[in-house]
């Protein structure tokens, strides 16, 4: 449950490489600030002033090392505040794209569900990403952990998609280092929401990015599941929810499948279900690969944490599914009681 969040939609990605990758907009931060305060002391050879309460703090960051003065003074707990303060070009949402002649071809997330159980509440991805009408990648990680009880699952642009989950999980990394406690669970979820909200520009040139997001609210004492468009809106789904191409066919499966006050098993079992039926009908979503080992990515969070099965206990759940589609190709049948 400690450690760093893992990295999502790169193939393969583990906790190695995010810590790296998250640092990027950190890093172009500081190479703005520390270019800023050097020529600062060139021309004034004084003490710059910077933070909320005008603390002065030295802007020759040879008497602190590599850190720049911005980053000693007080101020916003919030990650995205002092990008926008101090590196606005680090904020995807603040880019301007070039005028495409043609429509791209980018890589697309497809099929992620949530739903709540008795515990908490689960989240599970497909792994194929598409590029127009060819499979990008077979074994993308498209579910990531955003802190200790917290996990994102995405649909839409990749890249930006990536980028703005690597963010949100910084963003709450920072609140928790600046504040010394977490952010609560609705705090999250606005917090997700202004950044999706900062992606609008991009969305309407064809990166949008729509995901989801599940959670164990402390406060609360119980799992809950949000769903948001692409302006930023969000709803709260008090039982199950979905997003991406697939979608449609998921929550179908769901409607059959769920009911309140389900155990591990049988919520991991529905999620498997419901995403062998979106792959059924859909060709962006991926369904369990037997042959090169790719199933489902199911992460759980309760009370204890967020949790993502092994590959061994989501292949096992994949497995008992296809036999049971070997028999019955269109799966379960709801029962008339």
């Amino acid at each position: 449950m400690g450690g760093s969040p893992r990295v999502p939609g790169v193939p393969g990605a583990r906790r190695g490489k995010q810590e790296r990758a998250a640092g990027d907009a950190l890093a172009a931060a500081q190479r703005g600030n520390r270019s800023h305060a050097v020529e600062h002391t060139r021309e004034t050879g004084k003490r710059s002033t910077s933070g909320e309460r005008g603390e002065a703090v030295p802007a020759d960051v040879s008497e602190w090392g590599e850190l720049p003065a911005a980053f000693l003074a007080p101020g916003s707990p919030s990650f995205l505040d002092f990008l926008a303060e101090h590196a606005p070009e680090s904020l995807p949402g603040r880019r301007s794209l070039p005028e495409a002649g043609r429509a791209l071809e980018i890589p697309h997330g497809t099929t992620i569900v949530a739903a709540v159980y008795a515990e908490g509440a689960l989240i599970a991805g497909d792994r194929r990403l598409t590029q127009g009408n060819l499979i990008a990648h077979r074994d993308a990680d498209k579910v990531a952990r955003a802190d200790e009880f917290s996990a994102v699952g995405y649909s839409g642009a990749v890249g930006p998609a990536v980028e703005m989950l690597r963010l949100f999980q910084l963003e709450l990394e920072h609140y928790e280092k600046v504040e010394g406690t977490r952010l609560s669970l609705p705090g999250k979820v606005n917090r997700l929401s202004t950044m999706i909200r900062g992606n609008l520009g991009m969305a309407m040139q064809g990166l949008a990015v729509v995901p989801l997001f599940a959670g164990y609210d402390l406060a609360a004492e119980k799992g809950r599941i949000f769903s948001f468009d692409i302006t930023g809106g969000y709803h709260e789904e008090y039982e199950f929810d979905g997003t991406g191409s697939g979608s449609p066919f998921a929550k179908a499966a769901l409607k059959k499948l769920y009911r309140p006050g389900m155990s591990e098993d049988e919520v991991v079992t529905a999620a498997v279900q419901a995403l062998y039926d979106a792959a059924d009908e859909d060709t962006a979503t991926g369904g369990p690969d037997l042959t090169r080992r790719v199933f489902p990515l199911v992460a759980l969070i309760t009370e204890s944490g967020y949790r993502e099965l092994s590959e061994e206990e989501v292949s096992r759940k994949a497995r008992a599914v296809v036999d049971q589609r070997l028999r019955r190709p269109d799966g379960p049948v709801a029962s008339a009681g």
